[in-house]
């Protein structure tokens, strides 16, 4: 919200402020905003349940938003922008106000955490007393959050960081999406709108794969398995993620060798498959191969005190956000400049970007099929 409402005010005090002022909204991000949000939110979706494909339908849900959201948001942004230049931004601060009161509908983990730390607190006046109403600063928690994050990094075993490269490879991969509507404009000679309604058909396979399609493939494959053998949801998640980034390399290299709408049409089809990635390669957090269980209690111990379970798995989801987010920060300005690059040289070298997507998608399968799952 403070992002959009800086730039709303740099936009509207322009004479006052520079134009260069308004990376301080994005500058700032690293207080909340995507990273922090997404990291708090799919670690409560992971700690529902442990029924690996209703957390997996969880997990498809909350992907299958996304990806409408960043498919049809440019569209939708640049159509309002036509009637009102302000209006996109007013329209994103009102949805942020109204999510407000829907987060605190989400349960508080630490309800009962802090419940057990009432009971334990001194009765009477005491130094220590003093010394926990003063409480840590603004930096010193900071500091204590990364210094948990890098001995659980450390602590966890060497799948859990092949993990995280395939995270950030493809997160970086996954930017050439925010170029589909000018790909489509430029290559194709489309206006935005008529790119959007095509893109509106991808978002909705998009959905209906991440809501339906997902949920009950999985559900098949545990009706089709002979009992429910250790590790077996484990492999069944690496399988299909292998296949995701699989169908996202042929797709990313199809948009980006497609000469004609036509062909590009069954390419977004193909390449709307791999969405699905999300899905299992978030559920493999949950593994034993990928994340030891005590290991955020061994980091909770250089601390003074372990962290209850919830709050191990905000910091795994935390890890991964962040990976994701470096991903897309990294992503974005590459993808930019391999577009103008194309765009400079014109032809097939317009699909630049999809070709890079494309070579990071193979780099990621090479780094998943190292991962051992027992």
């Amino acid at each position: 919200m403070f992002m959009l409402a800086w730039a709303v005010t740099v936009g509207y005090f322009g004479q006052i402020l520079p134009t260069k002022a308004i990376t301080a909204g994005p500058a700032l991000s690293f207080l909340g905003g995507d990273c922090v949000f997404n990291s708090i939110t799919y670690s409560l979706a992971a700690g529902i349940t442990d029924d690996y494909v209703l957390r997996a339908s969880y997990f498809g849900y909350m992907s299958s938003i996304t990806y409408v959201v960043n498919l049809l948001g440019p569209a939708l942004a640049s159509a309002s922008m036509t009637l009102l230049l302000w209006l996109p931004f007013w329209i994103g601060i009102t949805l942020l106000v109204i999510a407000i009161p829907i987060i605190s509908l989400l349960p508080d983990h630490n309800m009962a955490k802090d419940h057990r730390d009432e009971q334990s607190q001194p009765l009477l006046s005491s130094p220590l007393l003093k010394a926990q109403d003063s409480g840590p600063t603004i930096l010193q928690s900071a500091i204590d959050r990364f210094r948990s994050l890098r001995a659980v990094l450390a602590s966890h075993p060497r799948n859990f960081s092949l993990l995280l490269a395939c995270f950030l490879l493809a997160s970086l991969a996954s930017s050439d999406t925010k170029l589909l509507v000018q790909y489509i404009s430029k290559r194709y000679r489309w206006t935005f709108a008529s790119a959007g309604y095509l893109l509106s058909g991808k978002a909705v396979v998009n959905f209906v794969l991440l809501t339906v399609v997902v949920p009950r493939v999985l559900r098949s494959a545990v009706a089709g398995g002979s009992g429910s053998p250790p590790g077996a949801s484990d492999r069944v998640n690496s399988r299909f993620a292998k296949l995701c980034f699989g169908v996202s390399v042929l797709g990313a290299a199809a948009i980006a060798v497609s000469a004609t709408i036509w062909v590009l049409v069954p390419a977004l089809l193909v390449y709307a498959l791999g969405s699905a990635l999300p899905i299992f390669t978030l559920s493999l957090l949950k593994s034993p191969a990928i994340c030891s269980s005590g290991t955020d209690d061994r980091a909770g111990e250089d601390r003074g005190a372990p962290p209850p379970g919830a709050d191990a798995e905000t910091h795994v989801f935390s890890i991964v956000m962040l990976v994701k987010t470096l991903g897309s920060l990294l992503g974005a300005p590459l993808m930019a400049f391999l577009w103008v690059r194309g765009i400079g040289l014109g032809g097939a070298a317009l699909g630049m970007p999809y070709f890079v997507s494309a070579g990071c998608y193979a780099a990621a399968i090479f780094i998943f099929c190292r991962i051992r799952i027992e």
